[in-house]
């Protein structure tokens, strides 16, 4: 840590005290942290809260969720609160942690390890430890590896970590090397910590991420892309993103974000594509409404995934990414396949990535109603995220077309609305359901039903409703041409 970053001797003595009071004091008014306690030490145990409970703690953001170690094993701690916990789960108990709840809070009590790692795939070898400070030892960060015992409130800091919380810095217990080398996770978990807590990595840190990048292909895709989605919903993704790209992180798993990287020369400028991007994630971030929308930060991510394979240089010198759009879409759905998403989030970002040039044009003048009817069916219940990747993707510095593009949104946003007054635009599907047409045509359920009702929603869209006069007359008017009546 360079003498720049580091706090005054002073101030760093006046926030230890201040934090530590500001951890007795949450532990005085939870109670059952120290009942807990208590019951350990009757039965000849300790019991300390640890990782990332007291680092949420001192900063002032401890959830229902708290973290604790002891020296007792799985067994002896299910002797110790039968009886007190009101429900017990032992899916941890392999790794030596056994879960509880009491009061509405979910409790982890975890055996001391000192476990090794066998240096191909990330699962421990899990050996119980014999001391708190063997187990800090282990852990990922100096930010997690603080303890509080208890029931007296004993603070153990044995690595500095609340000095590199206060100063705002990753570091790790031991060695970048070693950490990592044990658990290549860590690396990631770097960069999501960056992200969430806004903190900078420490220069050591960054070095080993760069050198160890490789290592993280040990790591299942499920893992990483578990880590990956918390750093994405960071108070700061921009940040762990940049440590990604930067490391070669991104490399390992999600290239198409170091690909945007397209270089510009003098002869074919155009707009670099990557900070574009993380400019689009930053306005998504300020559009939402109420906490992380990952399906809106991923789209915005990736919608311009597709430009690189799609970079043409006209010659005139202009550069051009023709259908990067419908590009993009596919290798959306190919790299979120490839990190284990579930089907139906990568549906509804690979659908946001596909759509979001659709509006461009529209200030032309050139959309009609049932351009407008279409554009709202195509995006469905994404219609609200697509306005605000549409929204996010400005990111001209010309302040003329930055206010022409923002008008013309707002202007398709009253004619949706105007139109959707007018009809139901939410739920567009034909003036005929099913039954309808099998009694007009006389034929059963099959191909035939679903053709005559893709028509007719095709005229639904094209002209808006119709009476049921002239609905049944244009399914007349199709059936004959399609030779299914006289």
């Amino acid at each position: 840590m360079s003498e720049a970053s580091a706090p005054h001797a002073a101030d760093r003595r006046e926030l230890t005290a201040a934090q530590r009071n500001a951890v007795a004091e949450l532990l005085r008014v939870s109670p059952v942290a120290d009942e807990l306690g208590r019951r350990f030490v009757r039965a000849g145990h300790e019991l300390h809260l640890v990782g990332g409970s007291v680092r949420d703690a001192l900063l002032g953001r401890l959830g229902d969720d708290l973290d604790f170690c002891t020296d007792a094993h799985p067994d002896e701690t299910l002797r110790i609160i039968k009886g007190w916990a009101e429900s017990i789960w032992e899916t941890g108990r392999e790794f030596g942690t056994i879960g509880a709840q009491r009061d509405g809070l979910r409790l982890e009590i975890t055996t001391f390890r000192a476990e090794s790692y066998d240096q191909v795939s990330r699962n421990p070898v899990v050996v119980y430890g014999t001391s708190l400070d063997e187990d800090l030892k282990r852990r990922d960060f100096t930010i997690n590896a603080m303890a509080v015992s208890l029931p007296d409130h004993r603070f153990t800091d044995p690595h500095g970590g609340l000095d590199d919380l206060s100063a705002k810095v990753i570091r790790t217990p031991s060695t970048p090397g070693e950490s990592f080398g044990d658990d290549p996770l860590r690396m990631l978990r770097a960069a999501r910590f960056a992200a969430q807590l806004r903190f900078a990595v420490h220069p050591d840190v960054h070095l080993a991420m760069t050198e160890m990048a490789a290592d993280l292909d040990r790591i299942t895709a499920e893992r990483i892309r578990d880590e990956f989605t918390k750093l994405l919903c960071g108070a700061d993704p921009i940040t762990g993103l940049r440590l990604l790209v930067d490391t070669g992180l991104a490399d390992r798993f999600l290239p198409e974000l170091t690909g945007l990287k397209l270089e510009i020369d003098e002869h074919a400028q155009h707009k670099d594509v990557y900070e574009h991007t993380l400019t689009v994630v930053e306005n998504a971030v300020s559009y939402e409404e109420d906490g992380c929308d990952f399906i809106l930060r991923m789209a915005a991510l990736l919608h311009d995934a597709g430009k690189p394979a799609t970079k043409a240089v006209g010659s005139d010198g202009r550069v051009s990414f023709h259908h990067h759009e419908v590009v993009g879409a596919r290798l959306t759905k190919a790299r979120m396949k490839a990190m284990r998403y579930p089907k139906e989030v990568t549906a509804k970002v690979t659908a946001l990535v596909a759509l979001h040039l659709r509006f461009y044009g529209y200030g032309r003048g050139e959309w009609t109603d049932s351009a407008v009817r279409r554009y709202v069916a195509d995006a469905g219940d994404l219609l609200p995220r697509l306005h605000k990747l549409t929204r996010s993707d400005c990111t001209t510095r010309n302040r003329r077309k930055a206010a022409q593009l923002a008008a013309d949104y707002d202007a398709l946003e009253d004619r949706i609305a105007r139109i959707a007054a007018e009809e139901d635009l939410a739920r567009v599907r034909p003036d005929l359901d099913g039954n309808a047409i099998m009694e007009l045509l006389g034929v059963p359920p099959g191909p035939v039903v679903g053709r005559a009702w893709k028509h007719l929603k095709e005229q639904r869209l094209e002209h808006g409703p119709l009476d049921r006069d002239a609905a049944e007359a244009e399914l007349l008017r199709w059936a004959r041409a399609e030779g299914l009546i006289p």
